[in-house]
């Protein structure tokens, strides 16, 4: 990560074949291990697929009430101050924010243990976080949390 200058380099990602989405493809992406990607498209159009049964709503609208859902608005960043850490609350881009949702989705759904197979939990991760409850949100709430109690430092934001 540079410590200067930003990077402006951006890599283009496709959208995905069956919905045309850049934010499924890019969830894809997240789901995928080993680098098979056959198989998370799987998981994923699959718990889609489930998510729109449920919910009643086209499957890319709720997948992007999920994703708002579970997209934080602040996060702590830690910053050093004349010899002590303070853990500083910092609005988040939203490039990051897309990437948090993704990564507390897909780690909510691997620690699911009442489901048995991964498209089933992320199913039900996804499902859990459309109606505001499951592990993303509770991460989501618990940085708020933190955020707000450290509202203190917000004077060393740089």
């Amino acid at each position: 990560m540079p410590r200067r200058k930003k990077s402006s380099f951006v890599r283009e990602i496709a959208p995905d074949p069956v919905y045309s989405s850049v934010l499924v493809s890019k969830f894809i992406n997240v789901v995928m291990l080993n680098g098979k990607k056959r198989v998370a498209e799987k998981f994923v159009y699959r718990a889609l697929s489930e998510l729109s049964e449920r919910v009643k709503l086209d499957p890319i609208e709720a997948f992007q009430a999920v994703i708002d859902n579970v997209k934080p608005l602040v996060e702590l960043r830690s910053r050093r101050v004349g010899g002590a850490n303070y853990q500083v609350p910092v609005e988040v881009s939203p490039r990051r924010g897309l990437s948090l949702a993704f990564r507390w989705l897909k780690n909510g759904a691997r620690a699911r243990t009442s489901e048995k197979s991964f498209e089933k939990k992320l199913a039900a991760e996804l499902i859990d976080a459309y109606y505001g409850r499951g592990l993303a949100i509770k991460k989501k709430e618990e940085t708020h949390k933190m955020a707000e109690a450290n509202r203190a430092f917000v004077h060393f934001r740089w």
